[in-house]
């Protein structure tokens, strides 16, 4: 049957106001439609545009919703069909076109987007690119599910205040916090004030979750929240720690379990001085390398020398004021960073500051 004839038969049909009827021609329309879509020409999907919007207001809502899926993804959809079903209130005839249809222009979306209901929100949240006028709408008025959608969606454009809101409304919404913690296009001031509104828990599996170049990012934030200050260093006096160093070495008790011991107590200036003794490092620049802002100095100095986890894990307690702890997530990342640490790449880093002290 050619596509002419088959539309006269069925305009008959429709004529006839038989519901089953109705349902049968939309039915065969859709299928004519999208079979003959690539060659269709402008002249032919006008003709398939007025007879099916003529007939699908008048069909069940199960009908409409078939072909609404069937047309969604089709660059050359009926138009006027197209804007008739993106604004039905059943979710289930607008969320194909809302989520896939590449002819409904964003200001199209806006209007839906501030008219209907969470359900619509929902499917325009996963469409595979949104605009910042339609996402700061999404933002302000969808509840949990729409926001989660939308903060993974990857190809949603977000402004500063859209990013704003989320952030804040992620102190309470675990999953709501990952997912905008994995966005690529979130800014390093961002991502801080997303990590401090956050639990352990949370930015453990932010961590964990993320791609891998955006691990090196998170790292770093992570990295700033905990807030580990540097160590005061103008009054310190190492001259005491050194000679008792100098007599620990002299009776053969100058090992890495006194180390440990020293670092365990909080003795920082003995600490400092059996780093030095043992790395050949000036005491004055070890000094620099503990308590400085860069803790991944103390990293790379303990896998130079060839210490545990539990002694380098001591040295960075040494950079926190006394009766304050890392959090569980800090440890865990400032282990995992430990572990995947080249002995080799750390040994030439300390050579390099055996030649150059860091300033």
């Amino acid at each position: 049957m050619s596509a002419p004839s088959a539309i006269t038969e069925l305009d008959d049909l429709v004529r006839n106001g038989d519901p089953r009827r109705r349902a049968t021609a939309v039915r065969q329309l859709a299928e004519l439609f999208v079979e003959g879509a690539p060659t269709f020409k402008s002249q032919h999907v006008e003709v398939f545009d007025i007879v099916l919007s003529a007939l699908a207001p008048a069909t069940e809502n199960a009908t409409r919703a078939d072909l609404a899926a069937r047309i969604a993804s089709l660059t050359n959809a009926p138009p006027t069909l197209v804007d008739q079903l993106v604004r039905d209130a059943d979710v289930r005839v607008a969320g194909p076109l809302l989520r896939a249809s590449p002819l409904i222009d964003e200001p199209t979306l806006v209007e839906i987007a501030r008219a209907m209901g969470q359900a619509h929100l929902f499917a325009i949240s996963e469409r595979t690119t949104l605009g910042v006028p339609i996402t700061d709408v999404l933002v302000r008025r969808g509840e949990r599910e729409v926001i989660r959608s939308l903060a993974a969606n990857d190809g949603a454009h977000l402004s500063s205040q859209s990013y704003s809101k989320l952030i804040k409304r992620a102190e309470g919404d675990g999953m709501l916090a990952i997912a905008v913690g994995k966005r690529q296009d979130l800014s390093d001031e961002m991502l801080r004030e997303l990590l401090e509104g956050s639990v352990d828990l949370v930015r453990r599996r932010l961590f964990e979750a993320a791609p891998p170049l955006h691990k090196a990012s998170i790292a770093k934030a992570m990295i700033a929240v905990s807030g580990d200050p540097p160590v005061a260093t103008s009054l310190r006096d190492f001259a005491p720690a050194q000679r008792e160093i100098v007599e620990l070495h002299r009776t053969g008790r100058l090992n890495k379990d006194a180390l440990l011991e020293f670092a365990r107590t909080r003795k920082y200036e003995q600490t400092v001085a059996v780093l030095s003794a043992i790395s050949a490092i000036p005491v004055s620049a070890v000094d620099k390398i503990v308590s400085g802002e860069r803790r991944d100095s103390v990293l790379v100095l303990g896998k130079a020398l060839g210490l545990d986890w539990p002694t380098v894990r001591s040295l960075l307690a040494l950079r926190l004021p006394e009766g304050r702890i890392s959090s569980a997530t800090d440890l865990d990342l400032a282990r995992a960073n430990f572990e995947r640490l080249a002995a080799a790449t750390a040994q030439r880093v300390m050579k390099f500051w055996k030649e150059r002290p860091p300033e």
